[in-house]
């Protein structure tokens, strides 16, 4: 067995047992509540916000693993979900960890790298998150107004970023998942109740099966 196979067979074992004491975590709190202070807003209640947030973050249960796993593998997928932040922090961390090192995504070298930008990405999340809770209302107090205006620009900065580190490496793919998504969303403005859920789902995978189309063609005509 290579070293790296033995690597991933133990961060399988790992990575369960944490995302089920996640899990556990997650639901201890309403569980208890329920069942030991009798507190709840019935099952009605409960089942109308279950759609209500599956149908705005369903999409990203099937998108994300699918679309994430080549640039972080499976141990940055663990470390990822568990620790939230994927899109915002821990994806962008990985890609510059691959970029720093020159390791490509979607090889072991890669996935390990991104491993270990997610894994430094955490630790500092960590150490400014208990700063902010420590010190926050004295730095946010101290803070101008127009410096808080410009952090809300942050997470498309971020966005924008990944996606063009992307689209540099296949244009011809960023332009076609631009197209899918703004087509797809004048489509979900016409349904009924506008289910965003759409987008992401259509134009991820119509992107990803167009990536691979447009990658066969061009090896193809490598070795023609």
């Amino acid at each position: 067995m290579k070293i790296y196979d033995k690597y991933i067979d133990e961060v399988t074992k790992i990575g369960r047992i944490t995302i089920l004491l996640g899990v556990m975590a997650s639901l201890g709190p309403a569980l208890l509540m329920t069942f030991y202070f009798g507190f709840n807003p019935g099952f009605a209640a409960i089942i109308a916000g279950a759609i209500s947030q599956i149908s705005v973050s369903g999409a990203f249960w099937f998108s994300e693993p699918i679309s994430y796993y080549p640039i972080v593998g499976r141990a940055g997928l663990y470390m990822g979900f568990l620790s939230g932040n994927l899109v915002n922090m821990r994806i962008p961390a990985a890609i510059s960890a691959q970029e720093a090192s020159g390791c490509v995504s979607g090889t072991d070298e890669g996935s390990i790298m991104g491993t270990i930008g997610i894994g430094v990405s955490i630790w500092v999340g960590a150490f400014f998150l208990t700063l902010s809770i420590v010190a926050g209302e004295a730095l946010l107090s101290a803070v101008p107004a127009s410096f808080m205006t410009m952090l809300n620009l942050i997470i498309p900065a971020l966005f924008g970023g990944v996606f063009t580190q992307f689209a540099m490496k296949s244009p011809k793919a960023a332009i076609f998942s631009m197209v899918v998504s703004f087509v797809m969303m004048k489509i979900v403005d016409l349904i009924p109740g506008k289910p965003a859920f759409l987008v992401t789902l259509v134009a991820v995978f119509s992107t990803i099966y167009y990536a691979k189309t447009l990658m066969t063609k061009e090896g193809e005509m490598a070795t023609a």
